[in-house]
């Protein structure tokens, strides 16, 4: 009876990775946690340092230094790009395909086809060419207007008018017909079809959607699904270990993006208030998954503000201590990222960088658990850690953190 946590802390890369010069050029030099204790000499992460940040770095820097006797690794991305979506789904255990990158109203046709097959009614509202869908009088099929261009489609509704298992079919119907990354489908009370379409935009000329800030469908009851390509929830750890009966919690952004028929999920956004989520759930779980992604971090990146991004980790590390008193015995708790968001490179969107393995095991010191080929490896060391079947991509580094060799 054990406890497995995984702490994600969104867009705190440790490094491009090796194919960025090819892929993703303006990424080229990030290195997320590194550039900011460049910038930010004095902040103040010993915790984070003592689990193993800066040997999972690679560089010393002034007073930040290795630690002698953290348990630590680093896992490469898999999946294309640097997504949080898809990072979390490859930490789960998916290896995801490679998605399409592609405007809405190139597939118009076939969703419309399918969305009526499935048995909803539909019809068009626009200028050729740049239309969208109006299901069922109360929501639209769309464009994301968030996300980069052509990687995702929205389905956005008003709860008032359509249930939310209503909502998640009709996402799971365009799901059915189109490759882009993700098909978000989502919905709030006290909305019309009228705010929806009032939030129309058209972008570049050839992508349009509903502004979903501006639709109001944020504001009250909001309930949302992320459907992602080729993605089977089925062989991910968090739904292996339900079908055995074994507890999972999904905190902060984790509770949207994975999936799983668990009702410990607690979404939300700030800091304080996901540790205190998480460590009640320490408290109460004996064995089971603790998962929780800690998104200020990423949103900090997004905005360019490094001091707003190392006050953030400050925050972490007074937290992990706290954390750290529930985790005793054969429990295992791993602080990791998803990609990189480095808040200096000149752009303010995720970098594609390896990400720490910093790992905490009450009296186990001096692990290395190597650089890992994909995130994969955390939801299957997951899955032999609680003894159950492996997820569909993923090799563990279990034996590494209970047995292994010592590099002290």
């Amino acid at each position: 009876m054990s406890k497995f946590g995984v702490i994600v802390l969104d867009g705190f890369g440790v490094g491009a990775m090796d194919d960025v010069p090819q892929v993703r050029p303006n990424d080229v030099g990030s290195n997320t946690a590194l550039n900011i204790i460049k910038t930010e000499p004095n902040i103040d992460i010993p915790n984070l340092e003592r689990l193993g940040l800066i040997n999972a770095i690679g560089v010393e820097r002034g007073r930040h230094i290795f630690s002698p006797d953290a348990n630590w690794g680093t896992a490469l991305l898999k999946h294309h790009g640097a997504d949080s979506y898809l990072g979390h789904q490859e930490i789960m255990g998916t290896n995801p395909p490679m998605p399409l990158l592609q405007p809405f109203n190139e597939v118009i046709d076939q969703v419309e086809k399918q969305v009526k097959e499935d048995g909803f009614a539909v019809k068009r509202y626009g200028d050729p060419g740049l239309e969208i869908l109006v299901v069922n009088n109360c929501a639209t099929v769309a464009d994301n207007l968030e996300a980069d261009p052509g990687q995702v489609y929205n389905v956005t509704a008003t709860l008032d008018k359509m249930s939310f298992a209503e909502i998640t079919k009709l996402g799971e119907s365009v799901r059915k017909v189109v490759k882009v990354s993700r098909v978000i489908a989502f919905g709030g009370s006290d909305v019309t079809i009228d705010n929806i379409l009032d939030a129309r935009h058209i972008k570049k000329e050839k992508y349009v959607g509903i502004s979903a800030p501006e639709s109001g469908v944020y504001k009250k009851n909001y309930h949302v699904v992320h459907l992602g390509y080729g993605i089977n929830p089925k062989v991910q750890l968090a739904s292996i270990l339900i079908r055995h009966g074994i507890d999972v919690a999904l905190i902060g952004k984790a509770s949207d993006i994975v999936r799983g028929d668990t009702n410990r999920r607690f979404p939300g956004v700030d800091s304080n208030y996901l540790f205190d989520r998480f460590m009640d759930q320490a408290k109460e779980i004996s064995n089971g998954l603790i998962f929780m992604n800690i998104q200020e971090t990423d949103l900090a990146g997004h905005s360019e503000d490094t001091d707003h991004y190392a006050n953030i980790l400050e925050i972490v590390n007074r937290r992990l201590p706290e954390v750290e008193q529930y985790f005793t015995g054969d429990d295992i708790l791993i602080v990791m990222a998803d990609h990189g968001d480095d808040p200096t490179i000149g752009h303010a969107q995720h970098t594609r960088e390896k990400v720490p393995l910093l790992i905490y095991k009450e009296n186990v010191h001096y692990k290395y658990v190597g650089e890992r080929e994909s995130l994969s490896d955390v939801g299957a060391t997951g899955a032999e850690f609680f003894g159950v079947e492996m997820p569909q991509n993923g090799t563990s580094f279990l034996n590494r953190i209970t047995g292994g060799v010592d590099i002290s």
